[in-house]
């Protein structure tokens, strides 16, 4: 492949990063904003996370099986093909105001998002000199990172009207009127939907057309061991990658009614803070990987998870705007957190790592499970309360790094 088609692959593969990144990112928008609009308990709409995040555990090992038979371009399209299909029935969830439907069209894009994710990684080594892998994988990484700021900001700009109403004007309201106002709340997605849907379906055309180099799999000859499932550092790095990613969803996408409920911030302000605190965890990435040229990994992964743990309390406890600031300095120290438990849970597993990997992509699932609890959590007392889940949670990873206290250098895969 020539230079110049090359960096152009280069150029689509990290859009890849960029999509599933901004898609992830808009669920703490359309939290509220369904909850609005469909009328719905905090418990209610936290399945829009689990609808996003369950399709990573029942799509990751069926994805890795497609793409060996049909090879990786082939699963990127019909990661990019869901992905599209996806976002375009958001415009007829939206008019029908079926919450139903709605968590339908996230799944779908969750499952193009399952198949873009178990692509890219290998891809984007293989693109270009072997010796710049590395430096690629941070390039691509940081588009991520980019997204996750640009997309609360976004999402809370075109997404969010900033109308809520309270229960004394939703009663004074006739049966007509509250039926306009929740179907003009429910509409406010179908354009935004709409354009992600083209754009994504732009760079499936691009991609249909762009050569790409097939990635010749190799495997150990005569390989022998225990199973897998005997791995035990690799079994508590899922399950701490379960927790984590659990705390991750949970301190993002409760953020804005917590803002709201606490500390009296208005939806639209409050995506804007949670903008900033993403823009935090972009930066957290590259200063924690600086760090880690000093500090054992798994030392700063300990440090970083017991000082979310009381971060998080602290949010529980303090009033007003000062737990709204600690919760924001979460997302600084959740930076290097799902990369380094990976690279952590996988080490020492030889030809054995990809099934590894594979397990440790499913503790993804977390992300479906506990926000659904931590919203059972604060429908029965309060947002403010709730908050202990994800701080239970990093206790668990916290443990998992005191376990690996004696691994002092690991390299770093690209980060979720």
């Amino acid at each position: 492949m020539s230079t110049r088609k090359s960096v152009f692959a280069v150029g689509l593969i990290t859009s890849l990063f960029f999509l599933w990144g901004f898609a992830l990112n808009l669920n703490p928008i359309l939290i509220p904003h369904l909850k609005k609009a469909c009328q719905l308990t905090d418990a209610q709409s936290a399945f829009i996370d689990s609808a996003s995040y369950v399709a990573y555990f029942l799509l990751a090992l069926p994805a890795g099986q497609f793409m060996k038979r049909y090879g990786y371009k082939g699963g990127i399209l019909v990661g990019l093909l869901l992905f599209a299909l996806g976002a375009f029935l958001f415009y007829p969830a939206a008019a029908a105001r079926s919450y139903v439907f709605f968590l339908s069209a996230l799944f779908v894009i969750a499952c193009g998002l399952t198949f873009l994710e178990t692509a890219a990684n290998p891809y984007i080594t293989v693109l270009g000199d072997p010796s710049g892998a590395t430096q690629r994988i941070n390039f691509a990484q940081s588009f991520n990172g980019l997204a996750s700021t640009l997309a609360p900001f976004l999402g809370g700009l075109f997404i969010l009207s900033g109308k809520t109403l309270t229960a004394q004007q939703e009663a004074s309201m006739t049966a007509p009127q509250l039926t306009a106002y929740l179907d003009a709340e429910a509409a406010t997605v179908q354009v935004p939907y709409l354009l992600i849907g083209g754009v994504v379906l732009l760079v499936a055309v691009l991609l249909y057309f762009t050569r790409l180099p097939d990635i010749i799999e190799t495997d150990t000859a005569g390989e022998e061991g225990r199973s897998i499932l005997q791995e035990k550092n690799l079994l508590l790095g899922v399950m701490a990658q379960f927790f984590y990613v659990g705390a991750q969803v949970c301190v993002s996408s409760f953020f804005i009614r917590f803002a709201g409920r606490v500390a009296g911030i208005g939806e639209k302000q409050a995506a804007l803070y949670l903008a900033g605190a993403l823009l935090g965890f972009m930066v957290g990435r590259f200063i924690g990987t600086l760090l880690m040229r000093y500090v054992a990994a798994s030392r700063l992964l300990a440090l970083y998870s017991l000082l979310n743990f009381f971060l998080v309390l602290l949010a529980v406890v303090l009033p007003g705007k000062l737990s709204v600031y600690a919760l924001l300095a979460v997302e600084f120290f959740m930076s290097i957190m799902f990369p380094t438990i990976f690279s952590l849970s996988i080490r020492g597993l030889g030809a054995k790592t990809k099934e590894g990997s594979s397990l440790v992509i499913m503790a993804i699932v977390g992300g479906a499970v506990f926000p659904v609890i931590m919203g059972r959590v604060s429908d029965m007392t309060s947002i403010q309360v709730a908050y202990i889940v994800p701080a239970l949670c990093f206790l668990v990873v916290f443990y998992f790094a005191l376990k690996n206290s004696s691994v002092k250098k690991i390299t770093l895969v690209a980060a979720h």
